[in-house]
């Protein structure tokens, strides 16, 4: 018995002590990082800075310390950043031109922000994160024009591109629909982000394109004053724009209780998507031997291709008298063939792309939900 009772008494030990046995459980949960995905890209393509020291992506509050670091005095922050870099953030503002400092919505920015730092704030309970939070809520405030809407990087107009409405509708969606993440914000702050988000909704509404009588979809840019489709930037021409459509169906299919209005323009925008898919196409990558673009090097190419048993595509732009797809060479001149894009236009921006199939494999849930004859 002697000899047992240091073995058990180790044992007992043991298991009083779970930190020697297992190990310790994470202190927060991870946080989506994808948002970030489009400015990371970005900075992968243009930033002069390299690095290889990066924050674990479970690291949620290095990441959240890394966004207030780089924060603006407005709210905003500035674009295409590695928010995951173990850099020095004045280092890096410092090696950026001045404009691009600026605090923007382009390129799916700023409202990530607001979003991860509010979730950090749910988990940590620190008021510096919750204050940086608001501070973005005040730049989303600060920046909305006077009818509604905000504008992207490139012109002055409502700017659907990379997401730059719809990105800070679905935050204020968020927070209409009480997402506990929000739940901290205050009587005045959130009255006035919801009628924020309001003007948002009319604005979206007022935008659909009308082609002979019959409502499509969007633009990637439209006039502040007549919601019109306008120009961005020179290849960006006035038209129907498949990608940026999409992204607008999918957050008004968000709403719960959809008026009649909002019913119709989802209505209407998914039956031009079925009308605007081409068939017997695929848009391809090729093998090509090394070729420069930008600050790095590829080997792949990109073609539209005839295929038999390619399943529909959609193309980025239809023009505005009979929804035809077209594309734009960097000056402005509109064709109608890839090939008469150039090589870094070809690669640098996405001119064809299977974007509404999320929407139409959605579309009949959504119409069972919110049509009482479909449902019955």
């Amino acid at each position: 018995m002697k000899a047992v009772y240091p073995f058990l008494v180790l044992l007992l030990w043991q298991a009083t002590i779970p930190a020697f046995n297992q190990p310790a459980e994470p202190k927060f949960s991870y946080i989506d990082l994808s948002k970030f995905e489009d400015g990371i890209h970005h900075w992968e393509l243009y930033s002069r800075i390299r690095t290889t020291e990066r924050l674990d992506t479970a690291d949620i509050t290095g990441i959240a310390g890394n966004l207030l670091a780089y924060q603006n005095d407005d709210g905003g922050w500035p674009k295409n950043i590695d928010w995951l870099a173990k850099l020095d953030p004045d280092s890096v503002i410092r090696d950026l031109d001045e404009h691009y400092r600026k605090s923007t919505f382009d390129n799916r920015n700023t409202f990530p922000q607001i979003e991860y730092l509010a979730k950090v704030y749910q988990q940590t309970g620190e008021e510096k994160y919750l204050t940086g939070a608001e501070q973005g809520f005040h730049y989303i405030l600060d920046t909305e024009y006077p009818n509604g809407g905000w504008r992207g990087w490139d012109a002055d107009v409502i700017t659907f591109n990379d997401e730059v409405m719809t990105g800070v509708m679905n935050l204020l969606l968020d927070i209409s629909i009480n997402d506990p993440a929000y739940e901290w914000l205050s009587g005045q702050l959130r009255d006035s982000l919801m009628a924020a988000y309001k003007r948002g909704l009319d604005v979206i509404l007022k935008c659909q394109v009308e082609i002979k009588g019959k409502k499509t979809g969007w633009c990637q840019q439209h006039d502040f004053s007549t919601y019109a489709p306008a120009q961005g930037r020179t290849y960006e021409h006035p038209s129907v724009t498949a990608n940026e459509s999409c992204d607008i169906i999918l957050f008004l299919m968000r709403l719960e209780n959809p008026e009649p209005l909002v019913s119709n323009a989802i209505e209407s925008a998914v039956q031009w998507l079925k009308e605007a898919q081409i068939p017997g196409y695929r848009y391809d990558t090729i093998r090509i031997a090394e070729h420069s673009y930008h600050k790095t090097t590829v080997d792949y190419d990109l073609e539209f291709i005839p295929d038999p048993l390619a399943r529909p595509i959609w193309a980025r732009f239809y023009d505005l008298e009979e929804s035809r797809p077209f594309l734009s060479k960097r000056d402005g001149t509109i064709v109608y063939d890839l090939k008469e894009i150039s090589f870094d236009r070809r690669l640098g921006y996405s001119w064809y792309g299977y974007w509404p199939e999320e929407v139409l494999e959605v579309y009949p849930e959504w119409k069972a939900a919110h049509d009482p004859e479909v449902s019955r």
